[in-house]
C-alpha cells in the first residue's frame, strides 16, 4: 500500500529533525572541551526555522494521508514549540556547563520540539502517539540530568512512573476507541458516534483519554508530578515542561475533543467544568504557603492550566482564539520568569523566595522582568495577561458564569502570592549587593520577553488576529 507524503507540508519538521541529527553527530565527534558551540547552534538554528514559520503559514492540508494535518492551528502551536525551544535553548547554556553533559542537553531539547510538533499535527492515534512519546520521553531525560542530586533523580524517577501510567491510561483509552469504532482516526470517532450513538464503554473511553491528557497539562487531581519534577529538574527544562510541553499538550486536547466528540458536548463539559475549577483553586490557594520559587511557580502553573480549560467550555471558535491567544502570552511571561530563576539559581545556587532579597540592586533588569512577568501572570492590567484572561473569561459568562466568577476570584488569590515575591527582590535588603553578569543570551532574551508582555497587554489586536484566523477551523 503506497501513502501520499506531501513533503512541502512537512518542512518544518525536517528541518527541527535535520538540526537534532546534526547536533547529535556534533555530539559525538566533538571534543568536551569544544562543545560549547553546540548551545549557540542550537539556538540559531531553531530561531531560523521558526523565522521560515510566516512561510510555511501558507501551506495547509494533509501532509500524510489520514494521519498528519497541517493547518493553522497546528502551525501557531509549531510556532509557539520552536519559540519555547529558542528561549530555553538561549538561556541553558552556562547552567548546562555547571552540571556536565552539555551537548546532550541540547540535542534533546531539539528533539522535544520535533516531538511537539508531531504531536499538535496529529490526526490519528498513531501518530499522536508518536509525537507524545517522543516528547515525554525525551522530558524524563532532560529532568533526570541532575543525577548528582537527590531531588534531581526523585524528580527523574517520579517523572518516569507516572508519565508511564499516564500514558498507560491514555493508551487504553484509544484502544477502547479502537474497538468500538474500527477507525484510528480523530475526526472519523465522530462520524462513528453519529451513526451508532454513545454506550457506556464509550464513555469511559473518553474519561481515561480525558485523564491522559490532563496529566500532561497537570489538572487537578492529576497534577501530583509538577511540584516535585518542577523544583527537582534543572530550571531551564522546568521552563520547557512549563511553556511548550503545556501549550502542546492543550493543542492535541482541544484537536481531540472538538474533531472527536463535536456532538457529544454534553457528556464532557460538566467533567471539563469540575476539573478546571478544581485545578484553579487548588493550584492557587497550595501556591500561597510555598517557599520556594520554583515550586510556587509549580502551584502556579497548575492554576493557569485550570484558567486555560475555562476557555474550553466556550465551545466555539472564540474558546479556541482565547486559548490560543493566553497561551501564548502565558508562554513568554513564563520564560521571563523562568530565566531569571535560571540566572539566580546558576549564580548564587539558591532558589527560596526569602533568598531572592535586594534582586533590584544586584540586577535591575531581572527584578523588572520578574515583576512584569508575575503581574502578566496575575492578569494585572494593562500587561498581557490581563488581555488574555479577558479573552478567556468573558466568551463563557452567559453560560458559565458561576465559573468566570470563581476564575476572578482566584486570580485576585493569585495577586496576593505573586506580589509577596515582587516585595521580597525590591524592599529587602540583599545579603550580598554583587551585581549579576549577564551573558548577551539571557540579557536579550529577558528584554524580548519583558517588551512583548508589556506591548501585548497594549496592542494585543495581532496576536489575537492571528489566533482567530488559526481558531476559525473549528467554526461548525
Amino acid at each position: 500500500m503506497s501513502v501520499n507524503i506531501n513533503y512541502l507540508l512537512l518542512v518544518p519538521e525536517i528541518l527541527v529533525l535535520s538540526l537534532g541529527i546534526l547536533l547529535f553527530v556534533l555530539a559525538l565527534i566533538t571534543p568536551r572541551n569544544l562543545q560549547k558551540g553546540i548551545g549557540y547552534l542550537s539556538t540559531i538554528g531553531l530561531l531560523g526555522i521558526l523565522l521560515y514559520m510566516p512561510v510555511a503559514w501558507k501551506y495547509t492540508g494533509m501532509a500524510i494521508e489520514g494521519m498528519y494535518q497541517v493547518d493553522k492551528v497546528s502551525l501557531f502551536f509549531k510556532a509557539l514549540a520552536l519559540l519555547s525551544g529558542v528561549f530555553v535553548t538561549a538561556i541553558a547554556p552556562r547552567y548546562m556547563e555547571k552540571i556536565g553533559y552539555y551537548s546532550e542537553f541540547f540535542v534533546f531539547a531539539v528533539f522535544t520540539v520535533l516531538g511537539m510538533m508531531v504531536l499538535v499535527s496529529a490526526t490519528d492515534f498513531l501518530t499522536l502517539y508518536l509525537g507524545l512519546e517522543l516528547m515525554t520521553i525525551s522530558f524524563i531525560i532532560l529532568a533526570s540530568y541532575k543525577r548528582d542530586s537527590a531531588i534531581g533523580a526523585e524528580a527523574g524517577i517520579k517523572y518516569l512512573i507516572l508519565a508511564g501510567v499516564s500514558s498507560a491510561v491514555l493508551l487504553y483509552g484509544l484502544s477502547l476507541f479502537y474497538g468500538l469504532t474500527k477507525t484510528l482516526n480523530i475526526a472519523d470517532i465522530a462520524l462513528m458516534v453519529k451513526t451508532n450513538g454513545v454506550t457506556p464503554a464509550f464513555v469511559l473511553g473518553m474519561v481515561l483519554v480525558l485523564a491522559g491528557f490532563a496529566f500532561k497539562i497537570s489538572a487537578v487531581p492529576f497534577h501530583m508530578w509538577a511540584p516535585d519534577v518542577y523544583q527537582g529538574a534543572p530550571t531551564p527544562v522546568t521552563a520547557f515542561l512549563a511553556t511548550g510541553s503545556k501549550a502542546a499538550s492543550f493543542a492535541i486536547f482541544i484537536r481531540f475533543f472538538y474533531l472527536a466528540f463535536p456532538g457529544i458536548r454534553e457528556h464532557w463539559v460538566g467533567l471539563l467544568a469540575t476539573l478546571a475549577a478544581l485545578t484553579m483553586v487548588v493550584g492557587n490557594l497550595v501556591a500561597i504557603p510555598q517557599t520556594n520559587l520554583k515550586r510556587m511557580l509549580a502551584y502556579s502553573s497548575i492554576a493557569q492550566a485550570g484558567y486555560i480549560l475555562v476557555g474550553f467550555l466556550a465551545v466555539d471558535f472564540a474558546g479556541i482564539k482565547a486559548m490560543m491567544f493566553y497561551l501564548a502570552v502565558y508562554l513568554i511571561a513564563t520564560i521571563g520568569a523562568f530565566t531569571v530563576v535560571t540566572v539566580y539559581e546558576n549564580v548564587t545556587g539558591k532558589e527560596e523566595i526569602r533568598e531572592f532579597a535586594g534582586l533590584a540592586q544586584r540586577s535591575p533588569i531581572m527584578a523588572a522582568v520578574l515583576v512584569v512577568s508575575l503581574l502578566s501572570m496575575a492578569g494585572i492590567p494593562p500587561l498581557a495577561g490581563f488581555a488574555g484572561k479577558f479573552y478567556l473569561f468573558f466568551p463563557i459568562i452567559k453560560n458559565w458564569g458561576w465559573l468566570a466568577l470563581l476564575a476572578l476570584v482566584m486570580s485576585m488569590v493569585s495577586v496576593y502570592y505573586y506580589l509577596r515575591v515582587v516585595l521580597v527582590v525590591f524592599r529587602d535588603e540583599p545579603e550580598d549587593k554583587t551585581p549579576i553578569p549577564l551573558s548577551n543570551s539571557i540579557y536579550f532574551t529577558l528584554i524580548i520577553t519583558m517588551v512583548a508582555t508589556i506591548i501585548l497587554g497594549f496592542y494585543p489586536t495581532p496576536l489575537a488576529k492571528i489566533a482567530q484566523e488559526a481558531a476559525k477551523l473549528f467554526i461548525k
